[in-house]
C-alpha cells in the first residue's frame, strides 16, 4: 500500500494518507526497520533519476522519515546525497 501511495500523484495520495498513517503507527519496531530500509532503497532508486521521495515519506510519517534517513547512511552503496537531502529541511 506505501509503494502504490508514492507512486501515485498528490490528490489520491492525500485520500490514502490516512490509512496510511494508521497502518504505520500499527507497526512493531523490527517492521518499522524493515520498512525504514526497504524505502532507503526506493530513495537510491529515485535519486539515480533525479528524484527524491523522502520528503514524501516524512510527510506521512516524520519518524518513518528520519529512520529512513538513518538507513540510507547505512545502506551498502554510494547515495547521492544532494539529491536526497534536498527536501529535508530541520526545523
Amino acid at each position: 500500500m506505501l509503494a502504490i501511495w508514492l507512486e501515485r500523484d498528490r490528490i489520491q495520495a492525500r485520500r490514502q494518507a490516512f490509512a496510511l498513517r494508521t497502518a504505520v503507527a500499527a507497526l512493531n519496531a523490527t517492521e518499522r526497520h524493515s520498512l525504514s530500509r526497504w524505502l532507503a532503497w526506493l530513495c537510491v532508486a529515485g535519486a539515480s533519476q533525479g528524484e527524491s521521495i523522502l520528503g514524501r515519506i516524512r510527510q506521512l510519517d516524520d519518524m518513518l522519515g528520519k529512520s529512513t534517513f538513518d538507513a540510507l547512511s547505512r545502506l551498502p552503496v554510494s547515495v547521492p546525497f544532494l539529491v536526497v537531502r534536498q527536501h529535508w529541511k530541520s526545523a
